[in-house]
């Protein structure tokens, strides 16, 4: 197997700092990290480089640099190569990427030549079998024991290991540790067998994963005996042949068992043990009962991935319900749970809440996009914990601002004073917020909030397979012109809401422009008694 290696050399300078890249690989990214994206040249602390921002590559023996979708893009000698992919680097060019110049220095190609690629220190590989000598085949799919068979003390040791697997079964937790239970029971109950193994198929990449194996740390297993139990569904017993396979060479096997894993029709994987003596042989005894212990192991496989599939498919409904508070959440999925949760609207009174970044789209001019996700997800994720602390309903987040309601979807006496407690906690958080960014030297921003109390339509629509949660009511346009009204840091709440309220808050009186209502007046917050 070849390995083709870009032993490439990268200065780049920022300001008045020089560093050096100096590995080889086959590609490098150029950019800035953040948590899942991985650069191998950090160009921090240029904040107008992308997170993956331009990668310089080897292929048809030429060194190649190509632009990631940049936000700024990336120039070779002064020439923009943003949106033309590849681009071949010759010798003594000079790339720019933002503030940040790169020179290139490139050694000649090499290929090396990699040895025969074994893993675990040769005891698990993949081997082409040139000669197997098989005593017994089972048929995986068909019943292992006939039941007019004789009870001996051999097979009442097996029906004893059949009957304990069960409740083995039900104490063990993690799906790994009940596959290496199942093959340490194998090895301790099967004379012949000196180690063994467990390998399942991944589903995502097919690959068979080696998931238990005794003794500890070393392996032994041929992938394509294993692949052959599967894809014959055939259970087999063989041992050693006049020209061994790589694996039975390295690993001095004798005489080995390899059973499917099958389940419903499907082989999920594979089963085996082996010896290294030569003494004892494998019966068919031996063969049944390892197959019927296979079985088992299909089975509780499959139950792990039901389980598992049950519990994200729990998980994928608590997000759908994201837009509600956790106490309302539960709520619903309590409904849901007794099948009560379905399409269905009611006209109410409720408290609808809009936020708003001020001067977002100017803020945001020549920012990297990372950089913009990172601001809002910032500022966006503690405004929506603030909501929820006082019971209320994200309806949803647009860009840069937030619709919320209280007193939907559960009727709420109190909508009102929590729907203001929360506006106050939003710009008490902004101002937290915006004190740690500057400390870092990150942009920070303003929001003003509008909160009006009105009736409307609320509740969920479509039907059972595809729902979705809806405000439909006037009062929503009304409390996004107190919204606009607001500057950064206000909060204006309209004369409904003061009527209710004017006993516990304190404010002043406002007027604000609108486009199609003239001057409409509010009251600005200043604070609750």
């Amino acid at each position: 197997m070849f390995r083709v290696t870009c032993d490439v050399r990268i200065s780049y300078r920022y300001r008045d700092t020089e560093k050096v890249f100096d590995q080889p690989s086959s590609s490098v990214v150029i950019g800035r990290p953040r948590h899942g994206v991985h650069v191998d040249i950090d160009l921090t602390p240029d904040l107008r480089v992308s997170r993956r921002h331009a990668q310089i590559s080897l292929a048809d023996g030429q060194h190649w640099i190509e632009d990631l979708g940049s936000a700024n893009g990336t120039e070779v000698d002064g020439r923009s190569i943003k949106g033309e992919g590849k681009v071949r680097l010759e010798p003594g060019q000079t790339i720019r990427i933002s503030e940040t110049t790169l020179e290139v220095t490139m050694p000649t190609v090499g290929a090396d030549l990699d040895p025969d690629w074994i893993s675990d220190n040769a005891t698990v590989v993949t081997t082409q079998e040139t000669r197997l000598n098989i005593d017994e085949i089972i048929d995986a799919q068909a019943p292992v024991y006939d039941l007019d068979d004789p009870i001996d003390s051999d097979r009442a040791k097996a029906l004893v290991l059949l009957y304990e697997l069960p409740l083995r079964f039900g104490g063990q937790i993690e799906l790994d540790e009940l596959f290496q239970t199942i093959i340490e029971q194998l090895v301790a109950i099967i004379p012949a067998a000196s180690r063994g193994a467990l390998l399942l198929e991944d589903r995502e990449s097919g690959q068979l994963l080696l998931r238990a194996h005794v003794p500890a740390g070393q392996p032994s297993v041929s992938m394509t005996l294993a692949t052959m139990a599967m894809s014959r569904r055939q259970a087999f017993i063989w041992h050693e042949g006049l020209d061994p396979s790589r694996s039975q060479f390295l690993n001095r096997i004798k005489a080995g068992m390899y059973v499917p894993l099958i389940w419903k029709g499907r082989a999920l994987g594979a089963a085996c043990v082996d010896n290294s003596d030569g003494g004892t042989l494998f019966t068919m005894h031996d063969l049944r009962l390892m197959l019927a212990i296979a079985h088992y192991a299909a089975m509780a496989a499959e139950q792990h991935q039901l389980q598992s599939s049950l519990r994200s498919n729990a998980v994928l409904l608590s997000r759908l319900l994201s837009n509600f508070s956790p106490k309302i959440r539960d709520k619903l999925l309590a409904r849901a749970a007794n099948g009560r949760l379905g399409p269905g609207g009611e006209r109410s009174e409720v408290v609808i809440l809009i936020s708003d970044i001020r001067g977002y789209t100017q803020l945001t001019a020549g920012m990297d996009t990372d950089d913009v996700m990172d601001l809002l997800n910032d500022y966006l994720s503690a405004l929506v914990d603030a909501i929820f602390k006082y019971d209320g309903t994200v309806d949803k987040i647009a860009g840069d601002g937030i619709f919320a309601v209280f007193g939907s979807p559960e009727p709420d006496p109190l909508r009102h004073e929590k729907a203001i407690r929360a506006a106050v906690t939003m710009q008490s958080v902004m101002s937290e917020i915006s004190e740690e960014r500057r400390r870092r030297g990150l942009v920070t921003c303003e929001i003003g909030i509008g909160v009006h109390c009105g009736e409307v339509l609320h509740g969920f629509i479509g039907s059972k397979d595809r729902m979705e949660w809806k405000i439909i009511g006037e009062a929503a346009n009304w409390t996004d012109r107190y919204c606009s009204g607001a500057r950064g840091g206000e909060i204006l709440i309209s004369p409904a809401m003061h009527q209710r309220l004017w006993r516990y808050v304190d404010t002043e009186l406002a007027t604000i422009d609108t486009k199609h209502e003239g001057k409409l007046r509010a009251y600005r917050l200043k604070g609750i008694k």
